[in-house]
């Protein structure tokens, strides 16, 4: 870097030139403008001139308002371009151009005097004074001031009165909108990360003073250097800079070795949004290396794994010799396209010797050996090859003969740049990155929009709805956008008919020419099938999850189901180990991922699949129905559910609710024989009043108690279990006549079936005669509650001792019943209680119950 003659503010406001150095340079502020009429220049601040001629020019203001700023901002010195620079000099002139990014870069703070705006120091700051003239400022149109601003990391913007009007940060997006440069640029991303393309696009409309700037001012943006030669014009410039560019990014040699960029060869990429983050971490992983570097995108079909490496290479081409893409799918596609790679090679380069002699329609081993060859030449290290769909990999436990060992059609040397796509999250050839859903709504409405050419749906309640069903996978967005670009369905209407006819919706959308041959509903049954043949435990499971709801699945939840007689769920539950080999192979091929959150208060963490995933094993790994899996998974549910007296029983039902919840949606829609499940009803109904779900509480209750009178009769003790229940629900819903008429059928049931003598040593009935007395207390019939109270109290001390939690409270009750008993007897009439039976035949049973029970 040249050496930098810095401005320095004495003590006495006397400004003069610091030593130049490259070396140990304080730290200073820089300032960027648009030149003038009478600016200072080098000449001007020279040692001994006549200073009074020198304060006496225009561009004297800009001087000591950047050394004015920089006192305040605690800097001694500062740079001015007009005056630091003695432009007589050719020498000091092309070495400053070369050093100018850097100088910028360096700076602590960069000032930009923007003398056409004016704003006046009245005390108010109102931004829309002066922000259409900052819009329109000249500033912004000079080819000079784009490396200006974006060099250095922390730049004001002040009028010409040298008033404050904010930041580059502060004021980004009105500079984004009026230069057109992108966002991370503007907060300081690495130049390298954006295509020469889009960087020369930044200074499109910007214009010098003289022809040949307008390339000069690009040297410190493409990080290159060059001899200035003013004279020779732009287009030769511009050549030359091209020339420094390609040796940067292609190396020296790099003539012999390009092949232009064949799109014709790879696969469309035309809906690709977003990926910011991903194609940044690409080009860190991937570029500006001396040894092989090499990238694995894995993930979920349909996240468009493919696009993302072929927009990183159309982005980046400038940056390669060549770029070759190849399908990975089986070894015949690899060795066709290495016979294409040969082909695109000679058409660029006829007598290249290592090709040229081999017979492109005979032995393809041959082909893929040559062109590894030409690969591995050693000046031909700025290649890039995409190695696309790579989902079967060979390995261990893969055992089809179609799968693909890729180290055979690697290139050996230690250069070069690879890209591999692939669902295995398990290729080891480079650094994996994990492509994942889309995350922000508007980016699955660009999609959308692109697709099904809809346009101003950003405020469309009916496509956000239908995005975030769509959760982030881009192959279902532009399935969807397929199908409504030809039809007058509304989205509101699609997602409709996504949610209630999925496969024949699937089936009648449109080929996606950018997903080849494969749709939404055909992605993953390749490789199901792959699964199936490698563990079919873990295709049982996929299929088994349909059943569940699609998030949160967990070792614990399943091993209900090793009572079932049926040996692959017997194997995948009887240990945590084969839970885990399992459910591994199916996160190897990105169809499961493991929860990302904390650890659970209780059970082992869980896993979950897409919502597209889900439905597509709800409705093409399960088109015909397997009403199996269906009581299997509600036998898996309801056997978790603990009581309330477990431990973390809250807990563990708050993770239980979205099973619950898919269960219930199943048993409503008659996809579940409630026939032998009726326990399973009363633990869901259990559960949704635990958790003050009353009304699908008292729905999961009378199915269960519907099914239990069927199955074991009105009487059986497992039946009165669930009218307790019922009654226990429609109390507090504040249904006390349905309660109580619940709680008399309990009690007289456990009479008949138990008999009064073994009443007080059951639990459940004693749970009844204990509710029945709060009952009695809430609807003011004191001597009832006493009698139901007592009752349970001796009951539950019997069986539990004394100094239980039940008979404590029980013991509380009746103290306060004892407390109060000086009511008048009209108010313990029952036949005038609010909520008591109006019908007498139900009274006289009240009166017998409470004559039997005294």
């Amino acid at each position: 870097m040249a050496l930098i003659r810095l401005l320095h503010r004495k003590s006495d406001d006397e400004i003069v030139f610091r030593k130049p150095t490259s070396g140990d340079v304080p730290a200073y502020a820089i300032l960027s403008h648009t030149w003038g009429d009478e600016e200072v220049i080098f000449q001007d601040m020279e040692a001994g001139v006549d200073m009074r001629k020198t304060v006496s020019k225009a561009g004297w203001r800009k001087i000591q308002f950047c050394a004015k700023q920089a006192a305040a901002d605690g800097l001694q010195y500062f740079w001015v371009d007009s005056c630091c620079i003695d432009k007589k000099n050719a020498v000091e002139l092309g070495a400053a151009i070369n050093s100018m990014f850097r100088w910028y870069q360096n700076a602590a703070r960069c000032y930009v005097y923007l003398s056409d705006i004016s704003k006046p120091d009245t005390g108010a700051d109102d931004q829309r004074a002066w922000e259409e003239a900052f819009r329109k400022s000249r500033w912004f149109t000079r080819g000079w001031t784009l490396q200006e601003l974006i060099a250095p990391r922390l730049v004001n913007f002040f009028s010409w009165e040298g008033e404050r009007l904010g930041s580059k940060l502060s004021l980004e997006s009105q500079i984004h909108e009026i230069t057109g440069i992108a966002n991370n640029a503007l907060r300081g991303d690495a130049l390298s990360n954006f295509s020469i393309q889009e960087r020369r696009s930044w200074a499109e409309r910007r214009t010098t003073t003289i022809e040949e700037d307008e390339v000069y001012c690009l040297i410190g943006i493409f990080n290159v250097s060059m001899v200035l030669n003013y004279g020779e014009r732009k287009v030769q410039a511009f050549r030359r800079l091209e020339e420094e560019i390609h040796k940067l990014y292609k190396g020296v040699d790099f003539e012999q070795f390009t092949v232009g960029l064949n799109l014709a060869s790879f696969p469309e990429a035309a809906q690709f949004v977003a990926r910011e983050t991903e194609l940044s971490k690409m080009h860190e992983l991937l570029y500006g290396y001396s040894s092989r570097s090499c990238v694995v995108l894995h993930g979920l079909g349909g996240m468009g794994k493919t696009q993302l490496a072929i927009t990183y290479a159309r982005r980046h081409k400038e940056k390669y010799t060549a770029i070759f893409w190849l399908n990975s799918n089986d070894e015949d596609s690899l060795k066709l396209g290495f016979r294409d790679v040969a082909l695109q090679v000679l058409e660029n380069h006829p007598s290249t010797s290592t090709l040229a002699s081999v017979d492109l329609n005979g032995d393809l081993d041959q082909v893929v050996k040559v062109v590894k060859a030409w690969l591995d030449l050693p000046q031909n290290t700025r290649w890039l090859m995409i190695y696309d769909n790579y989902d079967n990999p060979r390995t261990a436990e893969n055992t089809d003969s179609s799968a693909v060992d890729i180290r055979r059609f690697l290139p050996r040397s230690d250069h070069g740049s690879i890209i591999i796509t692939t669902r295995w999250a398990r290729v080891s050839q480079g650094q994996r990155i994990h492509v994942e859903k889309l995350t922000k709504v508007q980016e699955g409405l660009e999609i959308l929009s692109n697709t099904s050419r809809r346009k101003g749906i950003d405020d469309d309640l009916g496509a956000i709805e239908l995005v975030k069903e769509l959760d982030g996978l881009p192959l279902a967005l532009s399935t969807a956008g397929a199908y409504l670009e030809h039809v007058t369905t509304s989205f509101s209407d699609y997602l409709r008919l996504y949610r209630v006819s999925w496969l024949k919706l699937q089936t009648t959308s449109p080929k996606l020419s950018s997903y080849e041959d494969r749709s939404l509903y055909t992605t993953w049954q390749i490789t199901f099938d792959r699964i199936q043949e490698q563990n079919p435990a873990s295709a049982n499971l996929l299929k088994l999850w349909a059943y569940f709801d699609r998030q949160d699945v967990w070792y614990e939840l399943l091993r209900h189901a090793s009572s079932v007689d049926d040996e692959w769920v017997q194997k995948l539950t009887e240990d945590e180990l084969n839970f885990n080999k399992a459910i591994t192979l199916l996160c190897s091929f990105g169809l499961v991922d493991p929860d990302q959150s904390l650890r659970p208060q209780f059970g082992s963490r869980g896993y979950s699949v897409h919502s597209c995933m889900h439905s597509w094993t709800v409705f093409v790994l399960n088109k015909e129905w397997d009403e199996r899996f269906a009581q299997l998974a509600l036998t898996c549910v309801a056997s978790e559910i603990p009581m309330r007296d477990e431990r973390n029983w809250w807990v563990l039902q708050r993770r239980l609710l979205q099973h619950a919840i898919r269960q219930e949606q199943l048993i409503l829609e008659c996809k579940v024989h409630p026939k032998g499940m009726e326990w399973a009803l009363h633990v869901l109904g259990d559960l949704w009043s635990n958790q003050g779900k009353l009304a699908e509480a008292e729905t999961m209750y009378t199915r269960a108690l519907q099914g239990k009178e069927e199955a074991l009769g009105p009487k059986h003790t497992s039946t009165l279990q669930t009218v307790n229940n019922l009654g226990a629900l429609y109390s507090d819903q504040g249904k006390l006549a349905e309660a109580e008429t619940m709680y008399t059928r309990a009690l007289q049931g456990y009479e008949e079936a138990l008999g009064l003598e073994f009443i007080s040593s059951y639990l459940p009935a004693l749970n009844t005669i204990f509710a029945f007395g709060d009952l009695f207390s809430q609807t003011g019939r004191k001597d009832l509650a006493k009698v139901m109270y007592s009752r349970a109290l001796s009951g539950y001390t019997t069986i539990q001792g004394p100094s239980s939690k039940w008979c404590l409270q029980l013991e509380n009750r009746l103290q306060a019943l004892q407390t109060g008993s000086a009511e008048s007897k009209a108010g313990q009439d029952e036949s005038i209680e609010i909520g008591a039976p109006k019908s007498r035949p139900l009274k006289e049973k009240l009166r017998k119950l409470g004559r039997r029970l005294k």
